[in-house]
This record gives structure tokens, C-alpha cells and sequence, in this order.
């Protein structure tokens, strides 16, 4: 069932763990997620060209293939993951590690973007299940240009994000902005996507204020 998102909201900071090793693995900055993932997505181009021989145009094409491709896995994830939860206590602590507690705290700023350690740990699985599927395609050769691109739309995405919480809104942005306000604060069962409002219309969770 989908998780029941509180629109209520307080401040500071939640405590995700009592351990203080591992709650500091919850929390980042800009700076270090632009060296880690932004090392991570250069090592695996050079990989794709350099070692699985790709070609450069081809290995743009699905740079810019895996970018746009995120956008919607964004909205997939966003939807079907992080606001999923069931009545039992293992669901409801998962929810609330993956996303509840940036509904409970949106203004903590430690946690508007995946920690490093959380996130290549995601970024492996990801992949894991994306070179099974090219594999199963006969194609997993291009899976090594697909996943920096995927991995890039996920960084993009992560500073969009950031921005929404803390900045005030471009004016060529103000709808996007708008749009993740009322995810947070009036409507947390629609108005999935971030980066974009592309899949809400086409799914139909466009909140009723933006139509």
C-alpha cells in the first residue's frame, strides 16, 4: 500500500541511527558528492571507451539516452519505492530511512542528497540490474555507456532537489518549484517527479493546483 506521508513537518534533524558511525554515513555536502560521484561517472567513461572499447558517439548517444532514461526511473522510484510501506515494522523502518524522514524533516539540509556511501551502494545494484537486462538483450557491452549517463541524471536530479528546499525558485522554475512544495506540504500522494513534471502528467498525478 502506498506509505500514508505525513504533509506535517518539524525541525532540526531526525535520528536515523544510534549508532554515531552509522549515522554519519546519513548524512553529506555538495562538495563531497560532486568529488565522489562526479570521479565515479568520469572512471566509468574512461571504462567504457578506454577498456570496453565503445565507441565515443555511440557512447554519447547512450550517455544522453541514460540521462533522459532517469528521469523517469526518478518518478518510478520516487512513486512505488520510497512511498511504499506496509503495517509491518521492518516496512515501516525501511520508509522511513529511504524517504520518510526527509518528509518529516524536508529542511534538513545534511540529508537533501545521498550520502556517498548509501548511494554507491544503490549505484552497484542499479547496475547489477542493468547489465543483467543488456546481457539478457545481447547487448551488455552498452551498458557501460548507459550507466554514467543514468548515474549523471541521477546527480542532476539530486541538485534539483537541493535547490527546492533551500533556494528560492528561478523564475523559469517556479512551477517546478511549486510542484515538489505541494508534494510536501499538501499533496505526498502525487507530484512524484522532481527534476521534471513530464511523468506526473503522463500518469496523471498532476496535483489539482497545477491543472
Amino acid at each position: 500500500m502506498a506509505a500514508k506521508v505525513t504533509t506535517k513537518y518539524s525541525h532540526g534533524q531526525a535520528q536515523i541511527f544510534k549508532n554515531p558511525f552509522l549515522e554519519s554515513l546519513t548524512k553529506t555536502n555538495p562538495v563531497s558528492n560532486i568529488i565522489v560521484y562526479g570521479l565515479t561517472i568520469a572512471g566509468l567513461l574512461y571504462w567504457a571507451i578506454a577498456v570496453r572499447g565503445l565507441n565515443p558517439l555511440v557512447c554519447l548517444g547512450l550517455f544522453v539516452f541514460g540521462v533522459l532514461f532517469w528521469t523517469f526511473a526518478e518518478y518510478i522510484l520516487h512513486r512505488y519505492v520510497f512511498h511504499w510501506v506496509t503495517d509491518a515494522e521492518w516496512s515501516k523502518r525501511f520508509h522511513f530511512i529511504m524517504h520518510g524522514s526527509h518528509h518529516e524533516y524536508p529542511r534538513d539540509k545534511d540529508r537533501l542528497l545521498m550520502p556517498p556511501v548509501p548511494g554507491l551502494l544503490m549505484a552497484s545494484v542499479l547496475f547489477g540490474v542493468f547489465y543483467l537486462i543488456f546481457w539478457i538483450l545481447g547487448i551488455s557491452n552498452l551498458v557501460y555507456g548507459f550507466f554514467p549517463g543514468f548515474f549523471s541524471g541521477y546527480l542532476m536530479y539530486s541538485f534539483v532537489h537541493r535547490a527546492t528546499h533551500i533556494m528560492r525558485p528561478p523564475k523559469r522554475f517556479k512551477k517546478l518549484w511549486l510542484h515538489h512544495s505541494l508534494h510536501h506540504y499538501k499533496y505526498p500522494d502525487k507530484a512524484f517527479g522532481v527534476s521534471n513534471r513530464f511523468w506526473d502528467r503522463v500518469f496523471g498525478t498532476m496535483p489539482p493546483s497545477e491543472h
